[in-house]
């Protein structure tokens, strides 16, 4: 039976190598600090000529050629990041642009490090709608908006790009289930205070470093110990799937040592845990798709395959999909 199923993966990363060092210096940690707290060894970031959209359409273009098709087959395409080109147009409109996808609506979501769950649900309504083909990234440029001398953040983040492409098939990968949540009382937690209606650019936000990502850790932690795991529990059971039968669990790469407390808690016995925050750090909604097109180029992942894909950012939101492989 035809389906909409996962046609192809790709994935970008900047060339340039950021060691712990060199991003711990003007935070006053160095890389023994950094890799205790994280378990994240360097990152990526990007050149000064690069923006989001260049990272989004490398990884587009990676996803394109795996699953076969060209840009004219796309019906949509959709960017998630927290870090635009420009507050407007869409990034997602510079990719359209760039692949030359002229028949492809174009548009972006910010659920910030859930963003590719939450793409993944806007993109199969418009499939079911229109058909065709959806290009789904997530691409993030933190880099830009990092105050290198924070320490609780500057550490975490590297520039990646990560999508998937998603058609009619008759066999393949499937998203099985999905389910997306925000915690709008927690919005505080991560967030960038300036720029936008709620606190206009001026020089005042400019001279208080307030347009600057910024994070409570020790909130985001207890948050993510208090939500994700029942969460997780909840839509496993939804979805009529016992923990034994998950083979490969993808979380968002928020931080390493976080990741593996939060998999004890989860009890998946059978189920890999990947991670490629070690070489990239946070990639914000990248994270996911990234890890994903790195697991499925390893050949890790096979045919039948139970995938649990978790996302979880500011909003805060999370986002939850099963998928067969």
């Amino acid at each position: 039976m035809t389906d909409i199923r996962i046609l192809g993966t790709g994935a970008y990363v900047p060339d340039r190598i950021v060691t712990n060092d060199e991003v711990g210096a003007p935070a006053g940690v160095d890389d023994a600090w950094i890799t205790a707290k994280t378990a994240i060894r360097q990152r990526r970031w990007a050149a000064t000529h690069q923006a989001t959209s260049d990272l989004a359409t490398h990884a587009a273009r990676s996803a394109l050629d795996c699953a076969g098709i060209t840009p004219a087959e796309l019906t949509a395409i959709i960017v998630a990041t927290s870090t635009p080109d420009r507050p407007q147009p869409p990034t997602a409109a510079y990719v359209q642009h760039n692949l030359g996808a002229t028949h492809a609506a174009a548009f972006d979501i910010n659920a910030v490090c859930s963003g590719e769950i939450f793409a993944l649900s806007a993109a199969e309504g418009t499939l079911a709608r229109k058909g065709g083909h959806a290009l789904i990234i997530g691409a993030d440029l933190y880099s830009r908006i990092l105050n290198p001398t924070d320490r609780k953040t500057t550490v975490l983040f590297g520039d990646g790009a990560g999508a998937i492409i998603l058609g009619p098939a008759t066999t393949g990968p499937r998203i099985r289930h999905l389910t997306l949540h925000t915690f709008g009382e927690h919005h505080d937690l991560i967030q960038v205070p300036a720029g936008g209606s709620r606190l206009p650019t001026t020089t005042h936000t400019l001279q208080h470093d307030q347009h600057y990502f910024t994070m409570d850790g020790r909130g985001v932690r207890r948050f993510v110990t208090d939500h994700l795991p029942r969460l997780i529990k909840e839509f496993l059971h939804e979805t009529g799937t016992l923990p034994d039968d998950i083979r490969h669990f993808i979380p968002h790469q928020a931080n390493g040592v976080m990741l593996d407390d939060l998999f004890t808690q989860l009890a998946l016995p059978h189920a890999t845990m990947h991670q490629t925050l070690t070489t990239y750090a946070n990639t914000g909604a990248a994270s996911i798709p990234l890890t994903l097109d790195t697991a499925h180029r390893n050949h890790t992942l096979h045919p039948g395959d139970l995938i649990l894909l978790a996302g979880f950012g500011g909003g805060m939101a999370a986002g939850l999909a099963l998928i067969e492989w």
